[in-house]
């Protein structure tokens, strides 16, 4: 009686057995078909990714054209499109089913575990305050640009660039005058938007000899600029290899331009000063190109002023101006000489004037600054300039110029950014000869007068402290 009872019982479990193995059986056959969908629609994927990798380069790099004309043009591109959307969807309604049933698809996490080591590596961007600025410091040589220039320099947050367009100069050779000036000064201002944008590979191509696997000895002037000279562009020291230009508080490797370029986009706002840019006018694309916000500071100095410095500074270039002086005027200076230096201050004074009449494309974005104001100021005007410029003016800028406004000395050398500011401005006045002054003012008094620098009218004048030369002037200076 009791096997009657016991059989019934293992039949049972018997069956059992049998359904519970049919559903694991089940389970493990809609997984295995779920797996090979998504493999599937994986290869697929792959494939067209293959044939979008093959459209031309032309067509991809198309950023002004209409995606409309585009997509007319190459109708496969179209039905590739579809195509990977049609896929994506399915992708997801795959991975929405794996997660029902608890299985979460190999190539998906593989996916999100590259995402996240991507995050990892990519560099940490500062934390943008306001839009990035491009300021440019326009002025000519020995106006003090190298000072005023270390507002900006010493300012953390800033990439600022000493004469990078001194490369341009010494690689392409423009005749002065004429259509010639024209041409140079549109290669200067197509160079000047791309370093705006941090493309610093454009100075490769006028750099000698020219940098090798974007690395240079050769950059201009480079130990001027902090930027080029802190982590991570420094790089370690090699011995044995001469760089031209080197850092001045630290000994670095040769110049990496893409670790430079890097440095440039993380930084939140753009500088530099250039003195081979004099036409403002051709700064107008700059002005409106939507990617820049352009911040144009000119930079003026007394001719009578500039003519000394400059005297002494390129002494070389200036040799029939000094037998001029020493030959006690028996013979006159040589037309072209006074011509050169009318046709400077002519320049400055257009472009000034363009500035102040504040065009549609120039308002808000022109600063026309004397450097005798700077000297005598010099806190107060980089405030003005900084406020010009839309950027806040941090601690450490104010305690480099405390530190390097009150010199007993001048620094030595002639691009020295050290000064006895309040007292080296006007320096130049009992050194200069009288008919030295003359000349200049007769060449240059219309931009004399625009700028507020009053002519002596005799030797006495000139050398006389208590005689001011230079008028005062207001906040139109600030356009």
């Amino acid at each position: 009686m009791e096997k009657g009872l016991t059989l019934p019982q293992d039949c049972r479990d018997f069956v059992h057995s049998l359904k519970m193995r049919s559903k694991y059986a089940l389970f493990l056959v809609f997984v295995v078909i779920v797996f090979v969908f998504i493999e599937k629609e994986n290869k697929i994927i792959s494939r067209v990714s293959d044939k979008l990798k093959q459209i031309p380069q032309a067509l991809a790099d198309a950023n002004s054209t209409d995606p409309s004309l585009i997509l007319a043009e190459n109708a496969s591109l179209l039905s590739l499109s579809e195509l990977d959307s049609a896929f994506s969807q399915l992708q997801s309604r795959l991975r929405n089913l794996s997660l029902q049933l608890g299985v979460e698809p190999a190539v998906e996490a593989a996916g999100e575990e590259d995402e996240e080591q991507r995050k990892e590596e990519e560099p940490p961007r500062p934390a943008v305050t306001g839009p990035r600025r491009h300021v440019l410091l326009m002025a000519t040589t020995r106006t003090g640009s190298s000072f005023v220039g270390e507002f900006f320099n010493q300012q953390g947050n800033i990439f600022y660039l000493f004469e990078p367009l001194w490369h341009i100069e010494r690689t392409v050779s423009f005749e002065p005058g004429g259509a010639n000036a024209a041409g140079s000064a549109l290669v200067y201002r197509d160079v000047l938007k791309q370093l705006f944008l941090c493309d610093l590979y454009v100075l490769e191509h006028f750099i000698t000899p020219l940098p090798e696997d974007h690395l240079t000895q050769f950059m201009f002037r480079r130990g001027s600029s902090r930027s080029l000279c802190e982590d991570p562009v420094c790089t370690p020291f090699v011995k044995k290899v001469f760089e031209k230009y080197h850092c001045k508080n630290r000994r670095c490797g040769p110049l990496n331009v893409t670790l430079a370029a890097e440095a440039c986009r993380r930084k939140e706002h753009m500088a530099l000063k250039a003195v081979r840019i004099r036409q403002l006018e051709f700064l107008q694309p700059l002005a409106e190109d939507p990617r820049l916000d352009l911040r144009v500071i000119q930079l003026v100095r007394d001719p009578r002023a500039v003519l000394a410095s400059r005297m002494v500074a390129f002494a070389g270039k200036y040799k029939t101006w000094k037998k001029w002086l020493d030959d006690e005027g028996q013979d006159g200076l040589r037309e072209e000489e006074v011509q050169r230096l009318r046709g400077n201050c002519e320049s400055i004074r257009l472009s000034a004037e363009l500035g102040l009449r504040q065009p549609a494309w120039l308002r808000g974005r022109y600063m026309l600054v004397r450097y005798e104001d700077v000297a005598r100021g010099p806190l107060q005007k980089a405030r003005e300039m900084y406020r010009f410029a839309g950027i806040p003016l941090t601690p450490q800028v104010e305690d480099w110029i405390q530190k390097n406004t009150q010199a007993a000395h001048d620094g030595s050398g002639i691009y020295s950014t050290q000064k006895n500011s309040s007292e080296q401005f006007e320096k130049w006045r009992f050194s200069m000869p009288f008919k030295l002054a003359q000349v200049v003012q007769a060449a240059c008094g219309p931009a004399m007068r625009l700028f507020g620098y009053k002519l002596a009218r005799d030797a006495a004048a000139l050398t006389n402290r208590s005689v001011s030369l230079l008028e005062e002037r207001g906040t139109f200076w600030v356009t």
